[in-house]
């Protein structure tokens, strides 16, 4: 865990405040992307891209899901160069598929099927594709350098 310190906050200080986290909320955790390969939590951030993309007039989902993606940007080692182009040009070209159900749209007006193109997107053999060409060190854990 990378720790920046700002306003002279000392190593006991921050003892002192975590403690009291602790104490006050017994469920805090943290995320589990720090432990997960690189080539995951890419694939993880290409889904988050989509739903943020996807709900973007939703903001409360926008805003949960765009965090996400900022969050996985950190324990992921990729191309960020290409990746910007790439990941944007993939995640376009899913949402703006036509999916259709007869059964649903007499129910639902105007509903889009805009998560399950973003499922559909998390498990295509173009990101498959993208994750091989633009991770480095697939494998490798952010975790296994910064402990």
């Amino acid at each position: 865990m990378n720790i920046i310190w700002r306003g002279g906050l000392t190593v006991s200080a921050l003892a002192l405040y975590l403690s009291v986290c602790h104490a006050q909320n017994s469920q805090f955790s943290f995320p589990g992307a720090g432990a997960r390969p690189h080539a995951q939590n890419y694939k993880d951030m290409i889904l988050a891209t989509c739903v943020a993309n996807a709900y973007q007039n939703d903001k409360s989902a926008a805003i949960d899901a765009g965090s996400s993606v900022s969050a996985l940007r950190d324990w992921t080692e990729y191309d960020m160069e290409r990746a910007p182009v790439a990941i944007k040009s993939l995640v376009d070209s899913y949402l703006v598929r036509n999916y259709h159900n007869p059964l649903v749209e007499p129910e639902i007006k105007d509903v889009r099927f805009d998560f399950l193109k973003c499922l559909d997107l998390y498990h295509s053999s173009e990101l498959d594709e993208q994750t091989k060409d633009l991770v480095i060190n697939p494998e490798h854990k952010y975790r296994q350098d910064n402990q």
